[in-house]
């Protein structure tokens, strides 16, 4: 007698786990998101307090934040295959349990030194985190309907995570002092630490040897550190300064020799092939130009708050919370969007409506226009939002299982080198424009409040453009409409492993 066939067990979790445990799974993911992005952001407010009660000379400060983008930056490809071959669980809790100690370190620090250092580590915790949360997402629901209101959800905390970096970052240090900006992160990173191997399950390592491309690995880990630094320095020592030009030069040959390493190895750390894929390299693309705009519009924001209305950190983070909002709502319709017009019309929709928003800061005025910082800043979040989390449905489809971590990271890449490349440039933009209107050639401080909202309008101008460019590239790179969606999910259906009947 022949007995019903029974499907095989999948080795996919997301064919494994409940709806009550992938709850739990996203839960912890997405506040795994969000610490990565309110450290993005939540120290910016803190940076004045920080500078004066440690003792930080001119323009050292600066490093605090610097030391956390270029270890963020230069390690992600690293932190991606990382969680491919050795389990993307377990890189999650040696992530967490770094950032945390780090974080608690650096809020009892008193030497401007071991605060960049625990920024530094912050950051290579950080480069690790990444991947796993976005691949960990990305195998525990399935792709299509499921995946796209999980990553709404991660979305959700990463996006509006940014902007609620500034408003946490405001009312801790102006209730608590400049620590509670780290000692925020200690209680939620223990609180994952718990819950993690009870709610997230990956599966296990890729089945594959376990080679990691240790060539590869210090190539691209030492170009990227090298062309980040040049980019976030730029703006200080100058674009034509040796430093610069060496550090650009330095950081595209390791990369140059990178390809080349990748070409040849049995086992890159990034299969090139991967690029080539719509989603992923277009959407990387856009990633880019995401973080070029609207990551950078915090940081001109938070000046115009500060130096022009003359905000106190409180008062300019609660101004911040219609963008956060926004953001969330965006990020809810995103991944709804994205079923009903595919991935490219998705993000280009959202990249469109967040270039209006950018553009309303136009109408800024020395004398404070909340009605215009308002609209700008609904228009600008709900495109935001709509296009972060259409950014990272990108990201994984077409991809396969064993591959995610490292898709995850080429997505982190692009929007770590987007964000160094946009603030590095637009930071120039700002200096030249201020020196144009009469005022000192350094456009971040000193100038009058008329000079200083003239040169804002240029940077708010640029971002825009390069909105609008996001989402022309979004349309012609990554192609558009349901079609194409439709056709990347059947792809990935197909490379599944068929169910075997036993006899």
């Amino acid at each position: 007698m022949i007995r019903p066939a029974r499907q095989r067990r999948s080795g996919n979790p997301a064919d494994r786990a409940g709806p009550s445990s992938k709850a739990a799974a996203l839960a912890v993911l997405a506040t795994a998101q969000l610490v990565i992005a309110l450290d993005y952001s939540i120290v910016n407010m803190a940076l004045p307090d920080i500078g004066r009660v440690l003792g930080f000379t001119d323009g050292t400060v600066q490093w605090v934040i610097s030391a956390y983008t270029l270890a963020f930056g230069g390690f992600l490809l690293l932190g991606g295959r990382a969680a491919d071959l050795l389990g993307r669980r377990r890189m999650f809790m040696v992530a967490v349990a770094l950032f945390g100690v780090a974080s608690f370190v650096g809020g009892l620090a008193t030497h401007p030194g071991l605060l960049i250092a625990c920024r530094a580590v912050q950051g290579a915790a950080a480069a690790l985190l990444f991947p796993a949360t976005l691949s960990l997402v990305t195998t525990t629901f399935t792709e299509g309907h499921d995946r796209n209101r999980a990553l709404a959800v991660w979305g959700s905390a990463g996006a509006g995570g940014l902007s609620l970096g500034v408003l946490a970052g405001g009312v801790l240090t102006g209730l608590f002092g400049w620590q509670a900006v780290f000692f925020v992160n200690v209680p939620i990173t223990a609180a994952l630490m718990v819950l993690a191997p009870l709610v997230l399950r990956d599966g296990g390592p890729a089945p594959r040897p376990r080679r990691f491309d240790a060539p590869g690995a210090v190539l691209v880990t030492l170009g990227a550190v090298a062309i980040v630094d040049a980019l976030v320095q730029a703006p200080t020592v100058g674009w034509a300064s040796a430093r610069t030009l060496i550090e650009i030069a330095t950081g595209l040959l390791l990369l140059g020799l990178f390809v080349a390493v990748e070409r040849r190895v049995r086992s890159p750390l990034m299969p090139l092939r991967l690029l080539r894929i719509r989603t992923v390299g277009g959407g990387a693309l856009v990633t880019a130009t995401f973080m070029s705009s609207f990551g950078t519009q915090l940081f001109f924001l938070t000046l115009y708050l500060q130096q022009v209305l003359r905000d106190s950190p409180l008062e300019a983070g609660l101004r911040f919370l219609p963008l956060v909002l926004s953001i969330v709502v965006g990020n809810q319709v995103g991944g709804r969007l994205v079923e009903r017009l595919g991935i490219a019309r998705t993000l280009a929709a959202g990249m469109a409506l967040g270039a209006v928003g950018l553009a309303l800061y136009l109408g800024l005025s020395p004398a404070g226009s909340q009605a215009v910082l308002w609209t700008g800043m609904l228009l600008a979040g709900l495109g935001q939002g709509a296009a972060f989390t259409t950014m990272y449905v990108a990201a994984g489809t077409g991809v396969t299982a064993g591959e995610q971590g490292m898709a995850s990271a080429i997505a982190s890449s692009a929007q770590q080198i987007g964000g160094s490349v946009g603030l590095a440039a637009l930071v120039t933009l700002l200096s030249a424009r201020a020196a144009a209107l009469g005022g000192p050639p350094s456009g971040l401080t000193g100038q009058t409040d008329g000079v200083l909202t003239e040169a804002l309008h240029a940077t708010f101008a640029a971002q825009a453009g390069i909105a609008a460019l996001g989402a022309v590239v979004a349309l012609l790179v990554i192609g558009g409409g349901k079609r194409s969606a439709r056709a990347q999910r059947d792809r990935a259906a197909d490379q599944a492993p068929a169910p075997q009947a036993a006899a």
